[in-house]
């Protein structure tokens, strides 16, 4: 396979970047993108660190970010698995990215910028939900944020699609690694499971 290594190669294959991917792109979080990121209930948060990269779906019942003012987003780190993946990586290299999707619209925001942990109590509590808060808020500083095209989201009919039914269940994914994992109790138990636990 043919493979492209050099910038001077890749650069050949592709026409100047449209003017306006460029100019749309701000250094701080404008009135604009603040109504857009504080409707957003969802987003994927991206790190990179020794072992490689990793990307983290997040979500929350409001705004799955708190913006503190325009160079500074916080993100509540909420129970998960504790593999703690994308922390760890945050805590050897703050560099991440978010992308900001809502259900209907076919634009994403992106964000890039640093970060860093807080554990501090007056951060955590600040986001307490049921009685519990997380223990840990993510605390990202602005680099730059810009809407990505609309056309992958418009490609994929991400939101206007018919439903897909036959896929295989996290129970199932489970089994295949391990043949006695009991995969119907698993998906079957897993919402009731899951309600004592989103906090």
């Amino acid at each position: 396979m043919k493979t492209v290594d050099t910038i001077d190669a890749l650069e050949t294959l592709y026409d100047a970047a449209v003017p306006a991917s460029l100019t749309k792109v701000v250094k701080r979080i404008t009135p604009h993108y603040a109504t857009w990121i504080n409707t957003a209930r969802f987003c994927v948060l991206t790190t990179v660190g020794p072992e490689g990269s990793d990307g983290s779906p997040r979500g929350d019942v409001g705004p799955v970010v708190r913006l503190v003012d325009d160079k500074t987003l916080w993100l509540p780190d909420w129970r998960g698995n504790n593999r703690i993946d994308s922390l760890r990586n945050i805590v050897r290299d703050g560099r991440v990215s978010l992308m900001f999707m809502v259900p209907g619209s076919a634009n994403v925001i992106r964000v890039n910028g640093t970060a860093v942990l807080s554990d501090d109590p007056d951060v955590t509590h600040s986001f307490e939900q049921n009685k519990k808060h997380p223990k840990s808020v993510i605390v990202i500083t602005v680099g730059e944020a810009y809407f990505q095209c609309a056309k992958a989201i418009m490609r994929s009919e991400l939101w206007t699609g018919d439903p897909v039914t036959d896929l295989p269940t996290a129970g199932q994914l489970l089994k295949e690694q391990q043949a006695e994992f009991d995969a119907q109790g698993y998906d079957d138990g897993y919402a009731e499971y899951a309600k004592g636990r989103m906090w």
